[in-house]
């Protein structure tokens, strides 16, 4: 997303001047000096963004919402230091203190991010002439910082890849699915996103997908094993590798990564709980590397392999029918789809351990044991049609039987 023209960042739209949040004018947010010509000493003590506080500006009439958002995610970056932290980032190390404060905590945002100006990661800039709005502009917020992946996949704009049927069909906003509380916390402090019973639960649109309800064998048999998305994810997603960082010659931070690839693998569920019970989930590479600080030193990231470099992921790209589901074997025995060994960097493969799939479901002919094998081994001609009939039969001879005891009750 490109940086605004100045005069699109400053300026103060009528709608403004007579909102309710204007009866604290320019200084009652921002801080400076009244009753002054003199720019530099009206200037005197300004706040850029006086929204930085979540207990204080926003906090004078939104009390409960302000002391939610300091819990959120958004506003604590715990996710992020949680992370770090377990690869070996040591926080109150100098060095990795300022390598965070410059190149993660641009990822950090605040309520005036959202509801005035674009995130300070998308280089600022005011939405709509500085009027606060309730309800945010999912373009220059949401998908402003979730655009590369999230967005992308969700409005169809990975070459050849189907986007979701919830916006292709519907058109449904971000907070359609994603209730209020992702965005501002919900009070509890949490260490990463996939803490906790998942923010979004298919069922709850779809209750009829329900193991206890769905008329689909595949339902019965994969729920609570296999997580929704890696069945109606409509195919290949977003992963990135290697990322550096550094400092310019003129003192700009920047980072540098590895050109990213569509992939499409399945994992074993790093977070498996009584909230995510699934054995199997989608994963994708993230950009980092055990020497991605390293221009502020070495060894900031001592134990970067207690971390997956291949994590649990949430592609937004949802179809009913897709590559995956249109049969059994179009998953079962088909390791191109599976994160096996074969498929990680051999100086990744400690740090994976914990996701990667040692032996892949078989197809409904056999076991597979080729593990890390691009190819499913052939089938007999004859077998699809003898199990069919199989199945056929079997059906008959259950409704036969249903019919009979129906009559006789």
């Amino acid at each position: 997303m490109p940086p605004l023209e100045a005069w699109e960042k400053v300026f103060v739209g009528h709608e403004f001047l007579v909102d309710v949040h204007n009866i604290q004018n320019c200084i009652g947010c921002h801080g400076g000096v009244e009753g002054t010509d003199d720019k530099d000493a009206a200037h005197k003590g300004v706040v850029r963004d006086p929204m930085a506080d979540p207990e204080g500006v926003c906090a004078t009439c939104h009390a409960e919402t302000a002391r939610l958002a300091a819990t959120s995610l958004h506003q604590t970056l715990s996710g992020y230091r949680a992370t770090l932290a377990a690869r070996g980032a040591n926080f109150s190390d100098p060095r990795m203190e300022e390598a965070f404060g410059n190149h993660c905590d641009t990822c950090h945002t605040t309520c005036g991010q959202c509801h005035v100006s674009r995130p300070n990661f998308t280089f600022g800039g005011l939405i709509q002439e500085h009027k606060v709005k309730k309800i945010t502009s999912i373009k220059d917020t949401c998908m402003a910082c979730h655009g590369a992946r999230v967005s992308n996949e969700y409005q169809g704009k990975n070459e050849g890849v189907q986007g979701s049927v919830h916006w292709l069909e519907e058109g449904m906003p971000c907070f359609d699915c994603h209730n209020v509380s992702q965005y501002h916390g919900d009070g509890n402090e949490y260490t990463h996103r996939y803490q906790g019973p998942p923010g979004v639960n298919c069922l709850d649109c779809h209750p009829e997908a329900a193991a206890d309800q769905s008329e689909i064998l595949a339902h019965t048999i994969h729920q609570g094993s296999v997580d929704c998305q890696v069945c109606h994810v409509s195919g290949p997603y977003k992963s990135c590798y290697n990322c550096h960082v550094a400092v310019d010659e003129k003192g700009l931070p920047y980072y540098e990564t590895d050109a990213s690839e569509m992939t499409f693998k399945i994992g074993h569920n790093p977070f498996k709980s009584e909230d995510r019970p699934w054995d199997y989930v989608l994963v994708r590479h993230v950009p980092v590397a055990p020497d991605t600080f390293a221009f502020y030193g070495d060894g900031l990231l001592s134990t970067f392999d207690n971390v997956p470099t291949w994590k649990y992921a949430t592609p937004h790209n949802i179809q009913r029918v897709t590559a995956q589901n249109e049969s059994c074997d179009s998953c079962h025995g088909n390791a191109d789809l599976f994160l096996t060994a074969a498929s990680v960097a051999p100086e990744e493969l400690e740090a994976n351990a914990g996701v990667i799939i040692e032996e892949i479901p078989p197809t409904s002919w056999g076991p597979y044991p080729v593990i890390g094998a691009s190819q499913s081994p052939a089938k007999p001609a004859w077998l699809p049609g003898v199990v069919l009939t199989f199945v056929i039969g079997a059906v008959l001879v259950v409704a036969a039987l249903g019919f009979r005891l129906s009559k006789a009750a």
